[in-house]
């Protein structure tokens, strides 16, 4: 893979002071310098006594700030920005809406009691955001909080429903594990590394039309395995 803070090849194009660039990304010069001692931003190049800049550094301070809007940490972006991961990161964690949630906000829009939310955190299907490089709630945790509300309006248990969350949970964690393996590392295939590094760079510069292409793989089999499992039941029920 490259280097996402290596030189390029238009730094003859690179014009701007510091102060030039802060200026034209709204970024105090002091940020601007913690961001190249912490690796998120390319080094200038120095001519003389001076670093200048170009496109490519308020391009990144522009990413940056709009991840950080979507209340990603710091620690989430420096460890997916790069060339290679910056469209991972968007296809994998954009789209969830611009809002955010702290609980109490989750809690009293979704209508879910504060007993079952805890539940369900104990069982490892809800989880904090800093699991996921944020700092807040977003759309889709409001969405699956009010699905478990509706569930328990509908009169299904509350033990149930914990039960439920807590085998897609486990079950999930371990099936995404082995597909996030296959991406990383390429799984248990035996790959070339020449195919293996095009597969990677291939699903890094895709991801925004593979994602919603998986999950329809995903919400597939989840259908048709309870339609399976459940004329199993049906026809086990009608035999005994």
């Amino acid at each position: 893979m490259s280097d996402p803070l290596a030189a390029t090849p238009h730094e003859e194009d690179w014009q701007w002071r510091i102060d030039d660039l802060a200026r034209r990304s709204e970024t105090p010069v002091d940020t601007i310098r913690y961001y190249q001692r912490e690796h998120l931003l390319p080094a200038g190049e120095r001519r003389g006594r001076v670093n200048f800049y170009g496109a490519i550094h308020l391009e990144r301070l522009q990413l940056i700030k709009d991840w950080q809007d979507r209340r990603f940490s710091l620690a989430a972006i420096k460890a997916l920005l790069t060339e290679e991961r910056s469209g991972l990161m968007e296809g994998i964690f954009g789209g969830a809406g611009e809002r955010t949630y702290d609980l109490d906000e989750l809690i009293a829009e979704s209508g879910i009691s504060i007993e079952l939310e805890q539940r369900i955190r104990e069982v490892g299907f809800f989880r904090e955001p800093s699991d996921f490089g944020r700092d807040s709630y977003d759309g889709e945790d409001l969405e699956v909080l009010r699905t478990l509300s509706a569930l328990y309006d509908l009169g299904v248990p509350q033990v149930a429903i914990v039960e439920i969350v807590r085998l897609y949970a486990k079950g999930i964690e371990a099936t995404q594990q082995s597909v996030v393996d296959l991406f990383a590392t390429g799984g248990d295939l035996d790959w070339n590394p020449k195919d293996l590094d095009a597969f990677q760079s291939l699903a890094a510069e895709k991801s925004n039309e593979i994602l919603p292409l998986a999950r329809q793989l995903v919400d597939y089999t989840h259908h048709r395995t309870i339609q399976r499992l459940t004329l199993g039941a049906i026809t086990l029920g009608t035999d005994s």
